[in-house]
């Protein structure tokens, strides 16, 4: 017999779990993935597009499965922030590309190196800027370029292949894998064994949306493993086994999470096994209903590490896996390799300081042979934007360094010049609502005048939009790009700030203050401000987060 609650009880939505049963796309964007498999744009690239020019692209490859070779339309100059999401996206795509390049471990050789500052000279403008995760992205680039691009590249082993869309994308790993004095173990392999089973593999290629990894065995925990959706981080067993703590759902934009901890040990040859069975839990049960909600991170976050653990043993490892420790704490607090430090083999490694990660080929070509003139085969890129010379002796670093620094390549720099990042921005990016680069550049010069004692760990960083790619919530101060209302009364670039965040010791994100915004005008005298009342104000010890958790509203506005 029907009785009226049972007429009235709804079946729960469901989420697009290809796990549960739901296997018809619920959203334009898994319509088009189900159509054909973004790893066959390639051959269309190379048979079609390249030859025929950007007007033969077909909207559905153009806006969507081109980024699965790294390929985004630029943003068209001249339009205004204010527009950003109002026109259609045919309005604001330029007829060229911004090419991402993944650098997986941001492991380079010199012949990488100069390969890649070929390709900016040749077809980017010049353009070359290193990202926060490791990779160099271009732009200006136009698809005729893009066969013999993808054919440099790959004849020295780099590749655009998964380096966007919904995909595994590049595996970030320390620079100094091997040589790190107190690494924990180095994570080469691991990388090395992933990137060869998965990348490119048509099982892995559909998923819900981007999917970010990192495996290290830093002590400086340098891959940010708290916002990875998943991350092997280093740690030593009871027994004095080397291998990984297990860390998933971690991630940032609008909706920010830190990763959980699974409670797991797993052996370095268990890694590529535990990965396929992560990111394979996130291919089927991850939800596909909604862009916004189709991060592996609302998965976990609703399951819990748990169930997470639980389905990971029984449904894709077939094994349990043993409890194991938390990795130690960060070694300090600021988590790069800038400067000059000893290596394990009695040689140094010497980290700089570009300019917000901005770089050039001609800079990059520079680069490579300082390196070489000084004994080095070997560059690594950073997840802060920066680049590391490896291998280099004794003798030859005094030289190397005051080379690096008549580039303005600093190797000792200010705090602010080397805790300061940027995302693209509005100068070519279609998300953006205002300009980032030379907005963060001008602030580095700005404060370096102005507070040339300061002295303190300080991360400042600048995003375009609201997305956080370049990490605005954990950032000790992260300035979200918006268009606000000046003291005259006219609307302009400026942004919405986040205050305190952190990650390692005691992680958070950034405290909002109610209202708190700056026009990009008043920008470096607001930092002033509020880095003057905590050097005022700090006790012994205090970090710029913590402080920022004690202190007055007023002084932080």
């Amino acid at each position: 017999m029907t009785t009226p609650a049972s007429r009235h009880h709804k079946r729960p939505r469901g989420e697009g779990q290809w796990a549960l049963g739901y296997r018809e796309p619920l959203n334009k964007n898994e319509e088009n993935k189900k159509n054909d498999d973004g790893l066959n744009v390639r051959q269309r690239i190379i048979d079609v597009y390249s030859k025929r020019g950007f007007d033969s692209i077909d909207p559905a490859d153009l806006r969507g499965r081109m980024r699965w070779y790294g390929l985004y339309t630029q943003r068209k100059p001249g339009i205004d922030g204010g527009k950003t999401a109002i026109l259609e996206p045919e309005e604001l795509d330029d007829r060229y590309f911004m090419l991402r390049v993944r650098i997986d471990g941001g492991q380079l050789s010199l012949e990488q190196l100069r390969v890649l500052a070929d390709i900016s000279t040749l077809y980017g403008r010049g353009t070359a800027d290193l990202t926060d995760r490791q990779n160099i992205q271009y732009h200006w680039i136009e698809i005729e370029a893009v066969p013999d691009i993808w054919e440099r590249l790959e004849a020295v082993g780099l590749s655009t292949t998964e380096a966007c869309g919904d995909t595994p994308r590049v595996i970030l790993g320390c620079p100094l894998a091997g040589i790190d004095t107190e690494e924990v173990l180095d994570a080469t392999e691991q990388i090395r064994e992933v990137h060869e089973r998965f990348i490119g593999d048509p099982a892995y290629s559909n998923l819900p949306r981007k999917f970010k990894t990192a495996i290290s065995g830093c002590p400086a925990h340098c891959t940010v493993h708290e916002i990875n959706d998943v991350a092997f981080v280093g740690v030593v067993n009871e027994h004095g086994e080397k291998g990984y703590d297990l860390w998933v759902g971690g991630g940032l934009s609008t909706n920010p999470m830190f990763g959980k901890r699974l409670g797991v040990f797993v052996r370095p040859d268990q890694v590529g096994d535990v990965y396929g069975g992560v990111i394979g839990i996130f291919r089927d049960y991850g939800y596909r209903r909604l862009r916004h909600r189709a991060r592996i991170k609302f998965l976990v976050n609703d399951w819990g590490a748990e169930k997470f653990r639980d389905v990971l043993q029984t449904e894709y490892l077939k094994e349990d896996l043993p409890d194991g420790p938390a990795p130690q704490q960060p070694r300090d607090s600021r988590r790069d390799h800038v400067g000059v430090h000893r290596q394990s083999d009695g040689n140094f490694y010497v980290g700089f300081a570009p300019r917000v990660g901005r770089l050039d080929g001609d800079t990059l070509h520079a680069i490579a042979d300082l390196a070489e003139r000084h004994g080095s085969t070997r560059v690594r890129t950073t997840v802060e934007q920066k680049m590391v010379i490896l291998d280099v002796a004794p003798d030859q670093v005094d030289s190397l360094v005051a080379a690096l620094e008549a580039r303005d390549l600093q190797v000792n720099p200010s705090t602010f010049r080397r805790q300061t990042m940027a995302c693209t921005g509005i100068e070519y990016c279609k998300l953006a609502i205002v300009e980032t680069k030379a907005t963060a550049s001008h602030l580095i010069d700005e404060l370096e005048k102005r507070l040339p004692t300061f002295a303190e760990p300080l991360t400042i960083n600048v995003n375009g939009c609201p997305n956080s790619c370049a990490r605005i919530q954990v950032a000790d101060i992260g300035l979200k790009g918006q268009l606000v209302v000046n003291d005259k009364g006219e609307q302009v670039e400026g942004f919405q700030i986040h205050l305190g965040g952190s990650l390692g010791v005691n992680p958070g994100f950034g405290r909002k203050v109610r209202g708190l915004k700056t026009t990009a005008e008043e920008l470096p005298d607001y930092v002033e401000r509020v880095v003057t009342n905590f050097e005022d104000q700090k006790k012994e010890g205090e970090s710029f987060s913590d402080w920022v958790q004690r202190a007055d509203e007023a002084d932080l506005t």
